[in-house]
């Protein structure tokens, strides 16, 4: 089995979801394709989704909700299709 972690691009805080009223993006053991959004980073009010860069199951989320993150910090493990 073939793994690839997401990883932040930026700093800032990581959401789970695009609202506090919406489901989250993944859970895990969920599918995505690659460009699938999996979370966002918000900065300064400013938010930029996190895609996908493979097809694969959500194996792991490695990050809570509105946590702090820094650029590169791992987000997401994938097991690849």
């Amino acid at each position: 089995m073939t793994t690839t972690t997401i990883k932040a691009p930026m700093p800032g805080v990581f959401y789970r979801r695009p609202d506090p009223d919406d489901p989250v993006f993944v859970e895990e053991g969920d599918h995505v394709e690659e460009g699938d959004v999996i979370g966002v980073v918000g900065v300064m009010k400013s938010f930029q989704d996190i895609k996908s860069d493979a097809s694969g199951t959500v194996s792991k989320i490695l990050v809570e909700n509105e946590a702090a993150i820094e650029a590169g910090d791992d987000l997401v493990e994938l097991e690849l299709d």
